[in-house]
């Protein structure tokens, strides 16, 4: 069984058991989130599909605590005018374990079969 759900403007495939790193959430660590941004729901040959959300579907997570990504350098180069500027970025997260999938009650999407 897995969902694909959509935080921080980017979309992630999620299967219970699994760690995912998502764009940084304002919840404390050990604290449950509710991502109930659900676009696809799949178990075994059925799968849901949310317009764009599935209803009533959600994801419960754990939060893990934050953290920052790897160093990401931006080097600005201007030839024959002396110009250079250095800078370095690192883009924080929030690290997520998934607990379990909850199915709408009511199918709120598309069923498809295969």
């Amino acid at each position: 069984m897995y969902a694909v759900i959509e935080t921080g403007g980017k979309q992630y495939k999620v299967s219970p058991g699994q760690t995912v790193d998502v764009e940084r959430l304002d919840v404390s660590q050990g604290s449950t989130v509710n991502l109930d941004r659900v676009l696809l729901i799949a178990d075994g040959d059925k799968v849901v599909v949310g317009n764009p959300t599935v209803d009533g579907a959600k994801v419960v997570a754990t939060s893990q605590g934050d953290g920052k990504g790897d160093k990401v350098i931006v080097f600005k180069y201007k030839p024959k005018v002396r110009y250079s500027k250095k800078t370095g970025h690192r883009q924080p997260y929030t690290r997520l374990t998934i607990d379990k999938i909850v199915k709408a009650r009511k199918t709120g999407g598309v069923d498809k079969k295969g």
